[in-house]
């Protein structure tokens, strides 16, 4: 399997997940400040790094599921950076995977110009140093929104989700579950 492949087949086991818990809970989540939001994926994170630390799990979901939510919260973080934390909270399913699609579109191809610049060494890391590079793009995350969105020479909040994102596709890949869908 190639690179690209193994990404869709990641997203696509996500994406399934995300719109089967739309049509069970709507779309709650809209309710979510950002900064809420980015709460959660440093939850996931940190279990993540713990579960790598202690090698057990006391609450039955493990790491791989801890990635796939990094992966739907940074997709739900992007829909509301466009839509804003004020819009309609009622969306529906189609409306949701079509923006699922678009944000996982733009993030993929971010993806893919940084792998030909880099060379694909995502695939001679540890998963443990795709976690910890989550965790740091977290507190960057957390001091722009402390900073109320402004930054001076670096990145906004919107390409720090795509990296979290393409992360823990990366470690999901790692993993194996490209190879299990």
């Amino acid at each position: 399997m190639n690179t690209t492949q193994e990404y869709n087949k990641v997203i696509e086991h996500c994406q399934d997940l995300f719109i089967k818990k739309t049509k069970d809970y709507g779309t709650a989540w809209r309710i979510m400040r950002l900064s809420s939001i980015t709460d959660q994926i440093y939850i996931k994170a940190q279990r993540i790094r713990t579960l790598e630390v202690k090698k057990v799990s006391k609450v039955g979901e493990g790491i791989l599921e801890e990635y796939i939510g990094i992966i739907n919260y940074c997709i739900m973080a992007m829909i509301q950076l466009e839509l804003g934390e004020d819009g309609e909270e009622n969306l529906s399913p189609d409306f949701v995977n079509q923006k699922y699609n678009e944000k996982v579109t733009e993030t993929r191809d971010l993806m893919f110009a940084k792998n030909h610049d880099y060379g694909e060494a995502w695939r001679e890391m540890r998963i443990t140093s795709l976690t910890d590079l989550i965790l740091m793009k977290i507190h960057r995350v957390k001091q722009i929104e402390d900073n109320n969105g402004t930054t001076i020479a670096s990145e906004g909040i919107h390409a720090n989700y795509q990296d979290m994102l393409n992360y823990a596709v990366f470690a999901l890949i790692k993993m194996g579950l490209a190879q299990t869908n």
